[in-house]
């Protein structure tokens, strides 16, 4: 005989872990193991406003950035939609089953605003860092650069002339820093040839 066919009846409670739902071998497991970010709140807090509405958890946006980055979900909206829905996403940026989900502008913001001004993510890099030095998987003695310096020629009649480089007003810090790198690069290898 045929059975009836179940229509769902949505329970008046639910006892439910996320836990329980993400495999102890999951690459987000294995990450946050060694992710700490405890000291996140403490660079960031000179940069919120003492006053209005609460802002989202700076540890969240941290957590869902590192995400991103992990899983190679380029685009904010996108990552939103993914935490929304994976619960392995939601277990790793510590977010119930009820709980919001940041807007995706909120990203753009942060991203280009108080973190890039506190130096959070140059931090969180040099922590990394240490800690990949401190676990013995980093020398830290000695590194590769891979960065070859060869003039450009694209198109001729689009362009900037100068000998010393872009104007300052068109560049932006990040280009500053990465050329003062190379230049500093550049004249250690000087030194060291001589």
């Amino acid at each position: 005989m045929m059975g009836p066919r179940q229509i769902a009846q949505g329970a008046l409670f639910y006892e439910f872990s996320i836990e329980d739902f993400v495999p102890q071998d999951h690459v987000m497991r294995g990450i946050d193991r060694f992710l700490d970010l405890t000291d996140v709140r403490p660079l960031l807090a000179p940069y919120y406003s003492s006053h209005g509405r609460p802002s989202v958890d700076p540890e969240l946006m941290i957590r869902m950035l590192l995400l991103g980055y992990c899983m190679g979900i380029r685009s904010e909206r996108r990552l939103c939609e993914e935490v929304h829905v994976n619960l392995a996403y939601r277990w790793f940026c510590r977010l119930d089953l009820a709980d919001a989900i940041p807007d995706h502008s909120t990203f753009s913001k942060d991203r280009h605003g108080r973190f890039r001004e506190s130096g959070l993510f140059r931090h969180l890099f040099e922590t990394v860092l240490q800690r990949c030095i401190d676990e013995g998987l980093v020398g830290g003695h000695s590194f590769g650069v891979d960065a070859s310096l060869i003039p450009a020629n694209a198109n001729q009649t689009r362009g900037i002339e100068s000998k010393e480089g872009l104007p300052p007003d068109l560049t932006a810090r990040v280009i500053d820093e990465y050329l003062e790198t190379l230049d500093g690069e550049v004249m250690n290898a000087t030194r060291s040839s001589e």
